[in-house]
């Protein structure tokens, strides 16, 4: 087994001790949310930067390296990360210029090789074995990549080299921040073993604890089970799947178109809702942030979806389709408020989470058949030029005064349950 980090990749060509240079790659941006931000303002290098909002109900989005060393994380609710680094710096996202900063990245990307196979705005599969003549090997060529996406755009990518996409994630995960991690064929087997089980897809806490009583805690005691032994305690598709992996196996190609076929957001509560207000506001910047998306993406929506779930898990997930496609938020607000007082029942419970998503998308050129009378439009020119304008200042230089009424409050909330915070006059009255 050969890892191979990025400073001993000298030139445009590097040696690799495999006869058939493995040719796939796992290419993911280093803390891309926080690393345009500090593109963008200098001054915020070296700080714990945290990426969210940080209200009672955020989540966070992403963290510099100087926030995840006190434990902050995507997806922490944002109460918990102000708790493990009250000093954080936080910004609010700017899709938009994620998104610019994205293309740019798989600009390149596709300059090495037309099967690029995005995952996310940060991060992609590459197949490159048909660019070996142009390009060199797969290191070669994945050392070029990151010299060309550091200088065209200012970002870090950590990219891992493998026969496959699942040891290419794997080994670009293990070489973060700032890493180049090549599995050469032939040693998949060795580079897995010492690794903890949770590296395999598909293996969570629960599949971990039927593992442990089988005393499997690395890779390497799963490659030493009996594989009759496993596929008894995880079942015949699991058992075989968890097996392939184990021995480094995974037939799936990299698929470079991936067609978009729904834009959804949701968010879980620290706290059951109760408050029809609460509620509607929520799906008011839930709509608000997927018509954002339609938008930027150029599509429009002919269904709007709902999910509701309430704090004893009973789940719904409703739709409804339009007279004709729309990107307008206040359109989809509209339909999600009318799906949720006409088709939940709650049953005097809170609400736990909640869901707006828009499918049956089409693209913006595409002909389609209005409502009868003309009384929904599609599109609010007004959205284009609030989205041109937070294209160019940031996402919260223009927002429905709904939306800010909700910042204050949530800010204030949480000023109010800071350590040491004095009560105000209503609070003490």
């Amino acid at each position: 087994m050969e890892l191979i980090p990025a400073e001993d990749l000298e030139g445009d060509v590097a040696d690799s001790a495999s006869p058939d240079p493995p040719g796939i790659l796992h290419a993911d941006l280093d803390a891309f949310f926080a690393a345009v931000e500090v593109l963008d303002d200098p001054s915020l290098r070296g700080l714990p930067l945290i990426i969210g909002h940080p209200g009672p109900r955020g989540v966070v989005s992403t963290a510099s390296y100087e926030a995840r060393r006190f434990g902050v994380h995507s997806a922490m609710p944002s109460v918990e990360a102000l708790r493990r680094c009250p000093q954080g710096v936080w910004r609010s996202p700017r899709g938009p210029r994620y998104a610019r900063a994205s293309r740019e990245v798989m600009e390149v990307f596709r300059a090495f090789t037309p099967l690029v196979e995005p995952l996310s705005l940060d991060e992609a599969f590459l197949d490159v074995r048909g660019s070996r003549r142009l390009f060199g090997d797969g290191p070669t060529i994945a050392g070029r990549i990151r010299r060309e996406v550091l200088e065209r755009t200012g970002l870090v990518v950590s990219i891992g080299v493998a026969p496959n996409k699942f040891l290419a994630k794997v080994a670009s995960d293990l070489g973060k921040p700032d890493g180049l991690t090549v599995v050469p064929d032939g040693e998949e087997i060795a580079f897995l073993a010492p690794l903890p089980i949770r590296r395999l897809w598909g293996v969570g806490p629960r599949t971990a604890e039927r593992l442990g009583h089988l005393r499997v805690r690395t890779i390497g005691d799963l490659q030493r089970l009996d594989p009759a032994l496993l596929r008894s305690a995880l079942g015949e598709r699991g058992g075989a799947h968890l097996h392939e992996l184990a021995h480094g196996r995974d037939r799936r190609p990299v698929e470079p178109r991936r067609d978009t076929k729904s834009v959804s957001t949701e968010s879980t509560f620290e706290t059951d809702l109760t408050d029809p207000r609460e509620i509607e506001d929520f799906l008011f910047a839930a709509a608000t942030e997927v018509a954002r998306s339609l938008r930027r993406g150029g599509w429009r929506a002919r269904t709007v979806l709902l999910k509701v779930r309430t704090g004893s898990f009973r789940t719904w997930t409703r739709s409804l389709t339009l007279g004709s496609p729309t990107d307008s938020g206040e359109r989809l607000y509209r339909s999600a408020v009318e799906l949720f007082e006409e088709r939940i029942e709650l049953g005097g419970e809170g609400v736990r989470l909640l869901g707006v998503g828009a499918s049956g998308l089409v693209g913006e050129e595409s002909p389609v058949q209005n409502d009868l009378f003309g009384e929904e439009p599609e599109s609010d020119p007004r959205d284009r030029l609030a989205d041109a304008i937070n294209e160019r200042l940031g996402s919260s230089a223009l927002r429905p005064a709904r939306l800010l009424r909700r910042d204050i409050e949530d800010r204030d909330r949480l000023e109010r349950q800071k350590p040491g915070a004095q009560a105000g006059p209503e609070a003490e009255s």
